[in-house]
């Protein structure tokens, strides 16, 4: 073993040597990972040293109230924003890109127009998409500031990323799957429904872990669409904040500094969590 890592490292080192731009691009590659992987430990000790001395017993009451600044209302407002917002755009965005790869024709002018409107739904900032919820969810369909409003703007952001991750997951899998499938007699619903999606589940899974962590920390929409009421949600037409929301709004009045960052904490270990279920959830998948 150690002769073969010599000779590959006797390798690299000639051609290096030949083609010194690549040593240069190795290098900067290598100094990105550090720099990347340094700010995020950064970020998290900071958090961490910050936020665990303020986490108190009274910061996880049922109510919320200017002496506790508890964070329980925004907790569950984050799970239900959260679990109604993936139910309403996983299905869409999952089946509209099965549908794009799978059953579309090629070279269809309406395929690529839809394509080309993903992508820049994608890119728009989240406080457009608030207005947006606000003129539609809000005031037109008279919901007002409520959790189902928040619920909904979020689904229209995350569609666009769930659509796109999902039809680059699908793409990825082998025409033999296919092909091999249709030679055994199964048609093209059994084919995409037994072979395919679930060929494609840990790069539909990674789009899905990456719209939670992005309706988990949105603050802009929810601001215009649930509002930043600090209870426990009546029904999905009561208003509420997230913990993002919660964090924010501690920070703007600037007395709960040392609350926010126990929220932030609290976020931040929600995210991870969340993470690793769902990275868990992909490996059990892709090991059947």
């Amino acid at each position: 073993m150690k002769n073969v890592n010599r000779s590959a490292v006797k390798q690299r080192l000639r051609s290096y040597k030949k083609h010194p731009f690549s040593a240069v691009l190795a290098m900067l590659t290598i100094l990105s990972a550090v720099i990347t992987a340094g700010i995020l430990v950064f970020l998290i000790g900071y958090i961490l040293v910050k936020g665990i001395p303020n986490i108190k017993l009274d910061l996880f009451k049922w109510e919320y109230s200017a002496r506790n600044v508890s964070m329980t209302p925004a907790i569950i407002n984050t799970i239900i924003i959260t679990a109604l917002s993936l139910v309403i755009s996983v299905p869409l965005g999952v089946g509209s890109a099965i549908y794009l790869t799978e059953y579309a024709k090629r070279g269809n002018k309406i395929v690529k127009i839809v394509r080309i409107t993903a992508e820049t739904l994608a890119g728009i900032p989240s406080i457009v998409y608030g207005l947006f919820g606000f003129l539609l969810f809000v005031v037109t369909c008279g919901w007002g500031f409520s959790i189902i409003s928040g619920a909904m703007t979020l689904a229209v952001m995350v569609l666009p990323l769930i659509m796109r991750t999902t039809e680059e997951a699908i793409r990825s899998v082998p025409d033999s799957y296919r092909e091999g499938s249709y030679g055994l007699g199964a048609g093209r619903l059994r084919t995409v429904m037994k072979i395919v999606v679930p060929s494609a589940m840990p790069g539909i899974l990674s789009g899905i872990i990456l719209s939670i962590g992005r309706i988990v920390g949105e603050t802009a929409a929810l601001i215009f669409t649930a509002g930043t009421v600090a209870k426990v949600p009546a029904s999905v037409m009561s208003s509420g904040r997230t913990l993002a929301v919660h964090m924010y709004a501690l920070l703007s009045e600037g007395l709960y500094t040392k609350q926010a960052y126990a929220t932030a904490v609290v976020l931040l270990v929600l995210v991870i969590f969340v993470n690793w279920l769902s990275s868990y959830a992909a490996r059990a998948v892709s090991k059947r």
